[in-house]
């Protein structure tokens, strides 16, 4: 009951935050408020991997329920939504709302006219048949918001997180757990850098960046383990492989937390127009969370099977989310959040 109490709360909050934070972010710092999450979800799995070391997982379950004690009371004391109140039609309480983000001394006329606007256009539909999704300026960034989030973890991100003790065993790691460990910690670092790009760089060109060098690191340790099948243990060719393998799964975390790890839930918040934000938005969490339960749940099958089969497998993800991303992906930088809804019109 516990567990599933919690993957509830998880799956509310891994759509509702990155939404909100969205929602009341001016546009040019919205890219680096929206990954400060995935900053947060980063630091989080880095103490559980410590934690882990030394503490029985009964305690950690009870250490994980400490930040919700100051995450509750601290949900009474933020702003509401501005763009949430003016779809309730509470266009006061939007502008107050607006007021206190922005600072006294802003002037936010030029913003509330666009969310005016905004709603206004989606209060024509207030209701949206699930038909209706079929139309260009709904078909198109719900594709682009559920695939980015499928393909995040189609990629094999949770694989190895779970499992990267296994993995660096296989690897022929002394110390996993220790390696581990560092994954979490460089895995951070390059999510911090991330925050620092997204607003200078943008969206598009750090997923860009982001999905070749994970198909890159991953052809690579798969290559590797195919050819540690081959090999003795004891040889100094086995020890050399083991090493690139490891900077390789180093290579691989990095490159994800360039650019798949936070922009996907950015990019969905930012893209889904309001009228169907909320249906949107849910079947694009529900699609992430059943690939992240798919992934977790065959990963240590497919390891079984074939350490360097299963790798290959993730190439070819991170290889088609390449093209997907060149295809497909506009940039979102730099443009307000009904700029980017009314250019899939």
């Amino acid at each position: 009951m516990g567990r599933l109490l919690e993957g509830f709360g998880v799956g509310v909050i891994s759509y509702t935050v990155p939404v909100y934070i969205a929602e009341i972010s001016p546009q040019n710092m919205r890219g680096a408020l929206g990954s400060l999450n995935q900053l947060s979800v980063t630091l989080g799995i880095l103490v559980a991997y410590l934690l882990g070391m030394f503490v029985p997982w009964r305690l950690l379950a009870v250490i994980g329920a400490l930040p919700c004690t100051v995450l509750i009371p601290g949900l009474f004391f933020i702003p509401e939504s501005p763009r949430w109140l003016a779809k309730m039609n509470l266009m006061d309480d939007c502008e107050t709302s607006l007021q206190v983000l922005r600072g006294f001394e802003t002037d936010i006329t030029s913003e509330m006219s666009d969310i005016k606007r905004s709603v206004t256009s989606a209060h024509k539909t207030t209701t949206i048949r699930f038909q209706e999704l079929n139309q260009k300026k709904y078909r198109t960034p719900l594709i682009l918001g559920i695939g980015l989030l499928v393909l995040q973890n189609l990629s094999g991100i949770n694989a190895i997180l779970f499992y990267a003790s296994s993995i660096f065993k296989a690897a022929g790691l002394a110390n996993s757990d220790l390696a581990t460990c560092s994954l979490g910690v460089i895995q951070v670092l390059a999510t911090g850098v991330t925050t620092w790009l997204l607003d200078r760089a943008g969206r598009r060109i750090l997923l860009i960046v982001s999905t070749a060098g994970m198909t890159i690191s991953l052809l690579a340790v798969s290559i590797v383990f195919f050819l540690k099948d081959n090999i003795s243990h004891d040889s100094n060719t086995y020890y050399i492989l083991s090493m690139v393998s490891l900077v390789a799964l180093v290579a691989y975390v990095i490159a994800f937390s360039f650019g798949m790890g936070a922009i996907p839930w950015l990019m969905m918040s930012e893209i889904l127009p309001v009228s169907i934000k909320s249906l949107g938005g849910s079947f694009a969490t529900l699609a992430n969370w059943l690939t992240s339960f798919a992934i977790t749940m065959t990963a240590n099958l497919l390891l079984t099977w074939s350490v360097g089969g299963t790798f290959a497998g993730y190439m070819i993800v991170s290889a088609f989310t390449l093209v997907f991303i060149i295809l497909w992906v506009p940039e979102t930088k730099g443009r307000t959040l009904e700029e980017i809804q009314r250019s899939f019109r």
